[in-house]
């Protein structure tokens, strides 16, 4: 698929502050329509932190995020109907069944027409066929999550903010999470973050290398790769964050 050169989402310059640790220092990047973003980095590097401010979960102390050429931290409740966001951790109400659980989110997004037209592209998306008909309390680690990618991608949010979207998946889950991922950048696009390198590479067009809160590198995997003289991502991003004159183009 062809990526559009229109900028769907611009982030430029945004720090945030806990107290007295500096979370995110100065991280811009953009993401173009139909691209799929991958941010990558040790625990703590500020990757989470990114993903809440673009969301609007969090507001940045300084910086801008434009979405749709809307001010995220200015207009918050207007930036959230382009956007969806997946937390790693995201919890799923366990005494309703599947498709109860679908039914009831996709009735955020439309009348009850549109709700089940949402609802029922999210059942296919899942791919949990009559196992959707079952509490989700009977459900495997696994199942839940392709039960949640399936609640976030459904309303084909212009951007899908995905943090860890296949942590904890067996192979052929997470092939079929990768998969929906790669469906949703063609209605929008994709920003994701994850640990698996090989995953990181697969699917994402570009890559930043966060690291202390900054950008060590931004550029496809085969850039980062030829930059650093690398045979994987994952010894680029290690001889990257051992040089601190690496550049930091996004």
């Amino acid at each position: 698929m062809s990526l559009s050169s229109e900028k769907l989402l611009e982030v430029s310059d945004i720090c945030k502050h806990f107290s007295k640790k500096k979370a995110v220092t100065g991280i811009s990047f953009s993401i173009r329509e139909n691209e799929i973003f991958g941010l990558v980095g040790p625990n703590g590097a500020g990757k989470t932190t990114t993903l809440r401010m673009v969301a609007t979960l969090l507001k940045p102390d300084a910086g801008q995020i434009e979405l749709c050429g809307v001010d995220v931290a200015a207009h918050p409740d207007e930036a959230r109907r382009f956007l969806s966001y997946l937390p790693e951790d995201a919890g799923v109400y366990r005494n309703l069944t599947g498709w109860q659980y679908l039914e009831f989110i996709a009735r955020f997004f439309g009348d009850a027409r549109k709700a089940r037209e949402i609802a029922e592209l999210g059942a296919g998306m899942s791919g949990l066929g009559e196992r959707l008909h079952d509490r989700v309390s009977t459900y495997s680690k696994g199942m839940t999550r392709k039960l949640v990618i399936a609640r976030a991608l459904m309303a084909r949010p212009r951007l899908a903010i995905l943090d860890e979207p296949a942590s904890g998946l067996d192979l052929v889950s997470a092939m079929a999470v990768r998969e929906r991922i790669r469906e949703a950048a063609a209605h929008g696009a994709v920003l994701l973050s994850s640990h698996n390198l090989f995953e990181v590479e697969s699917l994402c067009h570009r890559v930043a290398l966060v690291y202390e809160g900054r950008i060590a590198a931004c550029g496809t995997p085969e850039e980062l790769r030829r930059q650093t003289g690398r045979a994987t991502l994952e010894e680029a991003f290690l001889e990257l964050v051992r040089n601190p004159e690496a550049p930091r183009e996004a």
